[in-house]
């Protein structure tokens, strides 16, 4: 059966600089399923080295045909490429020769678009063509000269009358996946889309995603072996898949006996019996996605490698399973051996410390950083992603890593270690729910990010199953009963990490202000730190307002209370320190709040209130508080001399004031104020931390903007005070005649 849903057809223009290897190399990772080579500029003997490159780069992980010409396909099988047809024209080869001589299992394409054509393909003999390209939809630059575009309704009628599949061409972008999908394509031939793409295997993997709908549960087989108890092997791979949002498959490859304490004897069924379970799945469903674990010998190895050889899956992630957690190897020499062949095969392999050392040919990496190295190593040696896990390390911390050689890729994933014997099966669970979410149209670090989440919510959730009385299983489906949907409910610790990080530009941009730079070191305008106290002042007035609402609408009596001290401190004892510089001597006085407020000022203040006019608590704590933590932050790391000692200094010009900015009782407000937004955004639903977050993020940029209008507005008052002299400056001088 050929899959045609999403099909290239390559153009050397397009392609550009990168060339039309590199192009095909990422889209057939992103999930292209046939590509067709097109350069009308190339000659035969060009054609024959390209088909020979796209060859060995695609591997087989999608089907190659070569547009219109019949000789350049055989000059480069009978070299050994693997080329799997031709796509003809109607004034091309005749396409009873093509099958001739490409033999019963080539693919021919036939280019058709009018009923006339339709009518000659009919009286062709039976087998002759696979499907047709139809076309164009719509208008396209990459053919100039295309027929009548057929648009989706055309291509509908088109396809209703042909027995034969249609695969849609010319002008298709994503916006026409759904429309010709239903319309009865049989896959979208796309050039523009793909080829000039910034990110091809980003754009395919879109296109991928698209094709199966919206709403479409990727379909992840398991092939492993089987535990009874429920914790690991293909029963914890199905829990997991189904966790993850997928359908689960299994074809299992061991039978054992054993429990939550111990296996207690292992059964291999015939390999051949294991190749006729996974043809029975390849033969009937779409496999997207294929998770291996145990495989018992070199035989059943080498069975599921054939298979691979065979189907191509788009996506494959082995969990080894080749040392005991005593250290005990668990393979034979030559079942190692051909482990490592498989490994060949994989997009990702997820040994533990003990297992990277085997495959590594080195000793148990002694701490992180070694295994890190390890695994870049391992990486490079096997073309495949690896994701080096660090349960096995010593101490609080439990670390992952994703690590890609072929992008030089290192990303690490850190995390307490979560104090639990219920353990059986985190390999398999992790693994599953990591070809899941890659089956779900996610990049390797976003897949590995979302089923860390789901594996640790579901660790911490294992010891109340009370299974077993040895190492009991991982609670798969615990979010999901909390929930009642598939979104990962975070803890306080996490909301407040991730949450950090998703503002790290934002505080790197404020510690890159010349506001904050000059503030640190002294040089400062006066004019403008007035200027920004002058603002602060006016904010803090409306600020106070808000912090009220907040203790209106808190659902306890210490936040009620927290927050009211909150607004009593912004008025009491903030603006009072503004006083100091703005009227001194006359104390906090209508004087005080006298300047114009800037649209900067207006802007933040109005976000607030409108925040607060929803009545949504979570939400305003939430836009309430970075002004809490960026200042905290900031005032931390003046007073520690990371701008420079000078900021330090009793003799800075801004010292007091600098002071203020490090002061401990904020410090603690601060910290108070985080634990109850983080808390907040824990209890509540994935809709509900969207608005948090939104809103928060929302609070950081305008306190970016607020440091960063003091010296915008000194600039644009020197150029208002410049222009008005020049002005003067004209109407004194005499008219000439």
């Amino acid at each position: 059966m050929i899959d045609l849903s999403l099909y290239l057809v390559t153009d050397p223009v397009l392609c550009g600089e990168r060339g039309i290897v590199e192009v095909v190399r990422d889209a057939v990772a992103g999930g292209v399923s046939i590509v067709q080579l097109r350069d009308k500029t190339a000659t035969d003997a060009q054609i024959v080295e390209q088909l020979i490159e796209l060859s060995d780069v695609i591997d087989g992980r999608a089907a190659l045909v070569v547009n219109d010409r019949l000789d350049a396909a055989l000059d480069a099988r009978a070299r050994g490429a693997r080329v799997d047809g031709v796509h003809l024209g109607q004034s091309d080869t005749s396409v009873e020769r093509a099958r001739e001589l490409l033999g019963p299992d080539a693919i021919i394409g036939l280019t058709a678009n009018t009923a006339a054509h339709l009518d000659a393909v009919r009286a062709l003999p039976p087998g002759t063509i696979d499907h047709l390209g139809v076309g164009v939809i719509r208008p396209t630059s990459t053919k100039p000269d295309h027929p009548e575009p057929l648009g989706i309704e055309g291509f509908r009628a088109f396809a209703e009358r042909s027995e034969f599949p249609c695969v849609a061409i010319g002008g298709v972008g994503i916006d026409d996946v759904d429309a010709l999908r239903d319309a009865g394509a049989a896959g979208l031939a796309v050039v523009s889309a793909l080829c000039a793409a910034d990110d091809p295997r980003a754009a395919a993997r879109a296109f991928r995603c698209r094709w199966r709908g919206a709403a479409s549960i990727p379909r992840v087989l398991s092939i492993a072996g089987s535990d009874p108890s429920g914790g690991a092997g293909i029963q914890a791979d199905l829990k997991s898949i189904g966790a993850n949002g997928g359908y689960g498959m299994a074809a299992i490859t061991a039978l054992t006996v054993q429990n939550t304490q111990e296996v207690l004897a292992v059964h291999v069924p015939p390999a051949d019996f294991l190749r006729e379970q996974l043809d029975a799945l390849a033969d009937d469903i779409d496999i997207d996605a294929v998770k291996i674990g145990m495989l018992a010998d070199a035989e059943v190895i080498r069975t599921v490698i054939a298979w691979l050889d065979d189907v191509h899956p788009p996506i494959v992630v082995v969990d080894p399973v080749m040392v005991a957690t005593s250290g005990d190897r668990l393979l034979e020499a030559d079942a190692e051996e051909a482990l490592r062949d498989l490994f060949t095969r994989a997009d990702l392999v997820t040994p533990n410390l003990l297992e990277l050392a085997v495959l590594a040919g080195a000793t148990v990496a002694a701490d992180w950083s070694a295994a890190i190295v390890d695994a870049e190593r391992l990486s490079a040696d096997l073309g495949a992603a690896v994701l080096v896990k660090g349960g096995h390390l010593g101490g609080d911390q439990s670390p992952d890593a994703f690590v890609d050689a072929a992008t030089a890729t290192v990303q690490e994933f850190a995390g307490m270690r979560i104090d639990t014997d219920a353990t059986h099966g985190t390999g398999c669970s992790l693994s599953s729910a990591l070809a899941t979410q890659r089956a779900l149209g996610k990049e390797w670090p976003e897949a590995v990010t979302a089923a860390r989440e789901w594996l640790r919510e579901s660790l911490r959730a294992g010891t109340a199953l009370q299974v077993g009385l040895g190492h009991g299983p991982i609670d798969h489906f615990a979010g999901l009963r909390a929930r009642g949907g598939l979104d990962t409910s975070p803890t306080s610790d996490e909301v407040v990490t991730q949450w950090w990080e998703h503002i790290a530009s934002t505080r790197a941009g404020i510690d890159e202000l010349p506001f904050i730079r000059a503030l640190a070191d002294g040089t400062l305008d006066r004019g403008a730190f007035i200027h920004y106290l002058e603002q602060d002042a006016l904010y803090l007035s409306g600020y106070a307002r808000v912090l009220a609402d907040a203790a209106r609408l808190a659902p306890t009596a210490a936040e009620q209370a927290f927050w009211a001290n909150s607004a009593h401190g912004s008025i009491v004892g903030e603006l009072e320190l503004h006083a100091q510089w703005l009227t001194p001597g006359g104390g906090v006085s209508d004087e005080t709040f006298s300047a114009a407020p800037s649209t900067t000022t207006t802007a933040y203040l109005d976000h607030l209130r409108s925040t607060a006019y929803a009545g949504d608590y979570a939400q305003l704590i939430a836009a309430l508080l970075p002004c809490f933590w960026l200042y905290t932050d900031l005032g931390t790391r003046l007073g520690d001399g990371r701008f420079g000692e000078y900021a330090r200094s009793p003799a800075h010009p801004y010292a007091s004031w600098l002071h203020t900015y490090a002061d401990e009782s904020f410090a603690e407000a601060t910290r108070q104020a985080i634990e109850y937004v983080a808390s907040a955004a824990a209890a509540s639903d994935a809709a509900g931390r969207g608005r948090m977050l939104r809103a928060f993020e929302a609070s950081a940029q305008h306190e970016l903007a607020f440091f960063a209008e003091p010296l915008e507005h000194d600039r644009s008052s020197i150029i208002r005070r410049a222009s008005a002299l020049s002005r003067s400056s004209s109407a004194r001088e005499p008219k000439m005649a």
